[in-house]
């Protein structure tokens, strides 16, 4: 990456969360409305506590012929991982390369432990060369 880029330099902000407490289906509208396919999933608290995709509804609810409206979007919260908004965006980089994900929120350590942003492979890929898109993607996606 080029320069001394923070992940809050190259993140997006503004990002919304769906509560623990509320549906899958609920997600799903959420999802849709904002044109996305992954939602943070935040506590009663604000806290974030997990990531949901579109993936993890249809798999693991609908096609198991679960009503999306009866889970808890809490309850498919997974492995969380999340970068301080003060890290060096090389360390995003890496996070997501070594734990294959395209997604990363990011977190105001000093200002609250505040959900403040995401950084997607789009993010990314505006931050590096066609080299090193090329390098990322192989790493994300490669099997574990």
């Amino acid at each position: 990456m080029a320069g001394k880029l923070r992940a809050r330099d190259i993140m997006t902000g503004g990002v919304r969360c769906v509560g623990a407490h509320e549906s899958l289906y609920d997600a799903s509208k959420m999802m849709r409305d904002l044109d996305v396919g992954c939602l943070p999933i935040c506590g009663d608290n604000n806290k974030l506590m997990g990531m949901i995709t579109d993936r993890d509804i249809v798999v693991t609810c609908c096609a198991e012929g679960v009503d999306p409206a009866s889970v808890q979007a809490g309850s498919l919260g997974g492995e969380l991982h999340w970068i301080d908004a003060d890290a060096d965006a090389t360390k995003a980089l890496e996070t997501m390369e070594n734990n294959h994900i395209k997604r990363l929120p990011v977190i105001d350590v000093k200002g609250g432990h505040r959900l403040v942003g995401m950084i997607t492979e789009a993010n990314v890929a505006k931050n590096l060369n066609d080299k090193q898109i090329a390098e990322f993607a192989t790493r994300v996606y490669a099997t574990a």
